[in-house]
Order: C-alpha cells, then structure tokens, then sequence
C-alpha cells in the first residue's frame, strides 16, 4: 500500500512538474492513430457480416457473364431452394431535358429473398419497405438518377425501346450493401420488360444472377454441388466471400489508413523512448535520497515502474476516446463509400489499443527506468554518476514487441513485412545522409554566433540524427500527400490532349452504321470511325487449358476470367506502335496482334497459339506481333487484334469515340432518343467521380498523417526536451563568460534552422523518389519531381524547427545566468 501510494503522488507530482506531458501526447497520438483505423475497420467489418444475407439478395448468389442455364436453375428447385433472378448492365435513360447514363437492374417479382426494398414517393419524402417490385411498364429511380434526369413519379422516360413510367424513388437495395464505387445511379425495373427493351445486343456487358435462398443445410448441398459444375466466367458466392468488390475497396482505403497509423506508432516509440531516459536524468537524485533511506533497488523500481504503468493505462484511455471519436471524422471524410448506418464497434479496436500501450511503456520506459535501481547513494553528494549505458537488449526486445504488433496490425505477413524493411531502410538512409551533412558543417564558415550553432549539431551528433529522421520521415509523408500528389495529377492531365474523346458509344449494331454516321455529321460532329468488336473468353494458350489458379498476379487471375472485346483492321491503329514481330496488313491468315503489357501479365510472347471461345465458336491463331499502346489517347483500343475477315460471321458490335464539345452536350440526349439500344459512356464524368473517390479517401489518409505529422513534432519536442539541462548550463556557461543574448540568440536558431534544414531536405528528397517511383512503376507517367519539392521541403523545416526551437529555449535565455549554474549543481 505504501508503494501504491507513492506512485500516485509521484505521478501526481511529475504531471504537474509538466515531466510527463510530452510521454503523454506521444501515447495519446499513437493509440488514437491506431484505434481510429481499427474502430472504422471493426465497425465496416461487422456492417458486412450483419448484412451478409442482404448484400447476396438470398444466402447464395450465382454470377456469369452469360444467361444461366435451365439445368440449374432445376437443380436448386430440386434441392427445396427459391430462386429469384436479376441482371444488371449499363445504359442510357434519357427524357425530353437530358440523358444520363445509368446502371439498369432486371428483377423477378420474387426479388429479393433476403432483406426488403425501400421506396419513397418523391425526392426528400419518408421511405418505407416496398410492397414487390416495379410491375412491367414501370420503373424505379434511384435517388440521384431521379435529381439528374429532374424527374417525378408519374412521369415518363426512354430506356432501349421501351418509354416506362417512374413510379416510385428507390432509396435502399439490400444487395448494394455498404456502398460501393457508385458510377452509375441505379435504375430497376421488371425482368419480365427486358426483351421488348432490346438493350441486351451481343456484345453487352451484362451480369446474369440467381439469387437462392433455403434452409442451410440445403444451401451448403448445393454450394458443394455447384463448386464442381461452374464454368469458365461463372462465380459462386457465399456469406464467406460477399461482395468481394466491397471489401476489396474498404481493405484498400484501410490498408493505406493502416501505414499512416503505423508511422504515428513508430514516431512515437522514439518520442516515448527519448521522454524515458530525461526522466531516468531528472530523477536520479531522488533514487539516490530513496537509497539513503533504505529503498532496495527492487522498490525503486516498483514505484517508478508502477507510476509509468498507471501513466500509461490512462494515457491509453485518453488515446481510445479520442480514436473512437476521430474515425466519426474518418467516415464523414468517406461518405460515398461507407454508409451511415454502421453498427457500433466491439471490444477489439480497444484490446488493439491497450496492446500498442503496454508495448511502447514496456518496450520504450522500462529500459531506462532500469537503470534508477542501480543509483548509488554517493550520488547525494557528488554527481559523479549519470547512469550506466542503457541497455541494447532491454530496447531490442522492445523494438521486437513492436515489430510483431506491427505486424498483427497490418493484418497480413507481407505488408508488415514492406512497413518494416520500409521504415528500416529509410531511417538508414536518412541517419547516413544526416551524418554525412553533420560530417561536411565544419568545413562551414561563419560567424561567432552561427559557428556556434553548428557546432552543437555536430558534437549532439546521435540527438541530430534521431531529430533529423523522425522530422524527414513526417516530412516526407506531408509532402507526398500534399506537393507531389498534386504534381502527379498535373502530369496525368497533361498526358490527355484538351481534345481527346471524352464519350464512348457502345453496343452499335452493324446495320445502324451508316445512319449513326450521318447523324453525327448533321450535328456538325467529325465522323468517328467505329469499329467491330466481338466478345471472345481466352480458353487455352498452345493447347494447354487456361484457368486463374495458374497465375500468381491478380490482375492475371481477373484478365484470364473475363471476356476480351477482340477486332480486326489491316492498318495499324492510332496510338499503337509495334514493339515486336510483323504486322499481319492485308493478310486473311488467321493471327494475332496483342498489347504488349496485356503479354507480359498473361507470359505470353510470339509464335504462341491463343484459343478463343466466341459465342460458342473456337477460333485459334498464333501471335504474330506485340503492340505498345498510348492508353491516355483516350482512343478506341483493344488488347487482341485480327487480320481483317478473321473473324468473319461471329456475333459483332460497333464501338466508337469521339469529343463531345461542352456547347453540344445536348446531342447525347439526340442520339439516345434516335438508337435507343446504343450506350454513351461519359467518360469525363467517370473521371470525375473517380478523382473524387480517391479524393475522399486521400483526405481520409490525410488525417491520419496529421497523427504522424503530430508525433514527429513531439519526436523534436522529445529531443530537445532530452537536451534541455545540458543545454541550460552551456548558456549559463556562456553567459557568465560574457556571450550576450543576441549572439546566443543566433546561435540557437542557426542551430535549430540548420536541423530543420536537413529533415526538410530528407523529406523533400524522400517524396521525391516515392512519387517517382509510384510515377515510373504504378502509374507509368513520364514524371520528374519538380525541385521545388526539396526547396519547400527545406524551407518549411528550416522556418518550423527555429520557431519551436527558440521557442522552446526562450526561458534559459531569459534567466540570470547564476540561476542556470546553480541548477546545474
């Protein structure tokens, strides 16, 4: 009891002394950091799981490309399974004002099996469950569908050939689930209206789904049944594996918001570890008056170990609270991709929390806090000892607790595995490139003052080197996320000429050729040159069956699963260049040309034979020839092209593109109404709300890099905190010996400017390879980081540390300077 007593008035004293506040914030940043993520990872994770029924539409979803066959839909009827049906495909929706492209969902009367459509009168009105569904000749807009086109229920519209009413606002499908990339709003209608609509052509880019609902164990039967009779472009989906674009894009913004939670937990570790071992200094005294009254060093360990642990619980509890209440901001910052309605998070975001907690105190405080039990009582006379050398295993089970939390929090082997060899080979980089800058600063010439300064870097040589990384690495990540983010975009836009095509127009019949191309040229459009596409799924490459599972790459497994839109011409289009083999010309031989990087992801290369499925048909052909394609022309292109009459009597469609000028855009509602089965693709659009998707989740990651940002502050805070008695008897020294404020001044800011300096320019220099190499290699731009980069880097370090460093010292130079040597006793 004497000892729990002791603890709290210790930490009693110590916070009010201000010996714990930069230990504090620097727990309190990385707990928060972490449990924000892991609050809103939690919070999504169980949405999925609590709408898993809802989000299938049933408790097992069959998807293909291709309309099911008969045979199984009689297989789930045998098997005491109800079925329901939908398809789902792009299209235009047009009315006397406008047209938008929209994403139509054809559904049976019995649709869904699992949860309950959601319907409103009008716009703004309260919605209730919907009694079946859109009855044939009428539809149902989605909130945003129905504000774009300005429509009303009992109005009008065209889709294809039909000119349905709109009956009601669709506001909630329980297969949409939490909301994914919406890049279309959504139209349902009744499946029983989709042939008289003629929007399914060949060449239409459809999803074909049975939704099937039973007891479970009939639903498992059929699960086992079906994962054997799946064929090519055919996908089975559960309750384990829901909607797996959702959790792609969530995991995704995660993954990202992760890494920046991770970098705020590494920052803080040095801070957390720097603010330690100035306690250890500052209390070594007091150990040594303990052991003058007879503490054993068993004791003074306790007290001190148990003040730290009581510390650090409510440090964590403050760091939980402010987690809990920062991912509110982190979903505001995602609405569009998450929705609101999230149930609450369990107990494991704060377990997570508690864990980052112990280890930083454990891991971080405990090493040097095991050096006050060795104090000699000699030390109340004379302060000949400052402690034994901190111990490098004590740190180094510390640095493997984090490593392995860092790990866990990853939530995979490899990516903590990139964080960790990320983090490693950057401050290695960085603490040699800011020893060999400390190295080079005595070659400097200057004033009394300004030499002075730079002195004090060289001679707290490992201080320098700690400030310096931590200050770079936050830096860096500001920078990227700010500076050379914004480079990126102007380069990628700079790459798209202003009159590149911004519309696409699909699903063109053959006999509709020429009557399109006059309609364009009414309109004072150029004429655009549309071109054949067929639809053809690669089944075999040299006679060896192709299946997903024999690429490693997720792009290979996506490419080799899905249908390729295949053409043929005898002059080379546009934008392409060869890159290997001969062009195939006028040939009639059977052969292929395909892009290049389409070969590289699938390892094919010249004189390889590829089989096609198309429409039932096998067409095979080796390849004669690679292309390299300029994919920002925003042209037509296609990754597999055939000589002309290869592919002769296969079921063919047009596609085209052009550049819709913004005083035209209504020709796009003209040429809707005029072939209502065609699709215009608006692509500038999709653009747009792509950039602000990724917007919103930049921000997002932003907001999380504050954290980072906020523990490398507390990190230089730490740091001069660390040197802040050594450096109050250097100026007291200083000035008794009859240095003045001014050239103390000087020195100080020359100091602290000059470190500033140089994390400026680590993180400069750092975000601009990072964002060369996301250039070169993720988004293949032809980019060169601007130098401006390095100077905003160094200026914005330079400015920043000198103000907080002379701030923080302003108190040394305003006391007397026999104040300063009798502290320094």
């Amino acid at each position: 009891m004497i000892a729990l007593r002791l603890m709290w008035r210790m930490l009693a004293r110590d916070w009010r002394a201000g010996e714990l506040t930069v230990l504090g914030v620097a727990l309190v940043v990385a707990v928060a950091a972490l449990t924000s993520v892991g609050f809103l990872a939690d919070r999504v994770e169980r949405g999925l799981m609590q709408q898993s029924h809802q989000l299938l539409g049933g408790d097992l979803l069959l998807t293909a490309d291709h309309p099911w066959r008969d045979e199984i839909r009689e297989v789930a009827r045998r098997a005491g399974l109800q079925l329901a049906e939908s398809a789902t495909f792009p299209s235009m929706v047009s009315t006397p004002q406008g047209a938008q492209l929209a994403e139509i969902k054809a559904v049976t009367s019995n649709y869904p099996l699992r949860g309950k459509l959601r319907t409103a009168p009008q716009l703004n009105a309260a919605d209730a469950e919907a009694q079946g569904v859109p009855v044939p000749g009428e539809v149902w807009l989605d909130e945003r569908l129905t504000s774009a086109l300005g429509m009303a229920p009992g109005t009008s519209l065209r889709l294809g050939a039909l000119d349905p009413v709109m009956t009601a606002v669709l506001t909630l499908e329980p297969d949409r689930g939490i909301n994914a990339f919406a890049l279309a709003p959504r139209l349902l209608m009744n499946f029983g209206d989709l042939p008289a609509s003629q929007l399914v052509q060949p060449g239409s880019r459809i999803a074909w789904r049975l939704h099937l609902a039973g007891e479970a164990k009939a639903v498992a039967a059929f699960a086992r049944t079906m994962e054997q009779r799946l064929g090519r472009g055919e996908r089975l989906e559960s309750l384990d594996n829901a909607r797996p674009e959702v959790r792609n894009l969530i995991e995704r913004a995660q993954r990202f918001l992760r890494l920046a939670a991770l970098l705020a937990v590494i920052l803080a570790a040095v801070a957390v570890g720097l603010s330690a071992d100035r306690y250890m200094r500052r209390h070594l005294d007091g150990c040594a008056v303990l052991r003058c009254l007879g503490a054993r060093e068993s004791q003074i360990l306790v007290i001190h170990g148990g003040e730290f642990v009581i510390f650090g619980l409510l440090a964590t509890l403050v760091g939980g609270i402010s987690g809990y209440a920062t991912q509110w901001a982190l979903q505001s910052l995602l609405a569009g991709i998450l929705t609101d309605a999230l149930p609450q998070p369990g107990w494991q975001p704060w377990a997570q929390g508690l864990a980052v907690g112990a280890v930083l105190v454990v891991g971080f405080v405990l090493p040097p806090l095991l050096r006050l039990k060795r104090v000699p009582t000699v030390r109340v006379l004379r302060r000949e000892w400052d402690g034994e050398p901190v111990s490098l295993a004590a740190y180094g089970i510390g640095i493997a607790l984090l490593a392995l939390l860092m790990v866990a929090i990853a939530g995979e082997m490899k990516l903590g595995a990139i964080v960790l060899g990320g983090f490693l080979g950057a401050i290695l980089l960085y603490a040699g490139f800011a020893r060999l800058v400390t190295t080079l600063l005595r070659h400097v010439r200057a004033g009394p003052g300004w030499r002075y300064g730079l002195v004090n870097l060289r001679r707290r040589r490992l201080a320098t080197l700690v400030q310096a990384v931590s200050l770079g690495l936050g830096l860096t990540a500001l920078l990227l996320l700010t500076v050379a983010r914004d480079e990126l975009m102007d380069s990628w836009r700079a790459r798209v000429p202003p009159d590149a095509p911004n519309r696409f127009v699909i699903n063109i019949q053959p006999d509709q050729r020429a009557a399109i191309a006059d309609f364009f040229a009414a309109a004072g459009l150029p004429p655009s040159l549309m071109e054949p596409m067929v639809r053809g799924r690669l089944v075999a490459v040299n006679g060896r069956a192709v299946r997903p599972a024999d690429y490693a790459e997720e792009r290979a497994q996506r490419l080799v699963e899905r249908e390729f839109n295949l053409s043929w011409t005898a002059d080379l289009p546009g934008g392409n260049t060869l890159a290997a083999g001969r062009w195939h010309g006028q040939s009639r031989e059977p052969q292929f040309s395909v892009e290049q990087g389409l070969a590289e992801t699938l390892n094919l290369k010249l004189g390889d034979e590829l089989d096609y499925d198309i429409a039932g048909q096998r067409l095979a052909a080796r390849i004669t020839s690679l292309r390299k394609l300029d994919w920002d022309s925003m042209r037509v292109n296609f990754f597999v092209i055939a000589p002309a009459g290869a592919l002769d009597g296969l079921p063919t469609s047009l596609i085209t593109s052009f550049h819709l000028p913004q005083e035209k855009v209504a020709f796009v509602n003209a040429l809707a109404r005029e072939f209502p089965n065609v699709t215009v693709i608006d692509v500038a659009a999709l653009v747009r709300q792509l950039q602000a998707t990724l917007d919103q989740v930049t921000r997002a990651v932003q907001l999380l890099f504050g954290f980072a940002l906020a523990a490398g502050v507390v990190v230089l805070y730490a740091a001069l905190q660390a040197t802040a008695d050594e450096r109050l008897r250097e100026l007291a020294v200083m000035r008794a010996l009859g240095a003045r404020k001014r050239q103390l001044r000087a020195a100080l800011g020359t100091e602290f400017a000059a470190l500033g300096a140089m994390a400026g320019l680590l993180g400069g220099l750092g975000a601009a390879a990072i964002a060369w190499a996301l250039a070169r290699f993720a988004f293949r731009l032809p980019y060169l980081p601007d130098p401006l980069l390095v100077v905003i880097g160094c200026t914005a370090g330079a400015l920043g540390v000198a103000i907080a460093g002379v701030l923080a010292t302003r108190g040394a130079l305003a006391s007397a300077a026999v104040t300063g040597l009798r502290e320094a006793q």
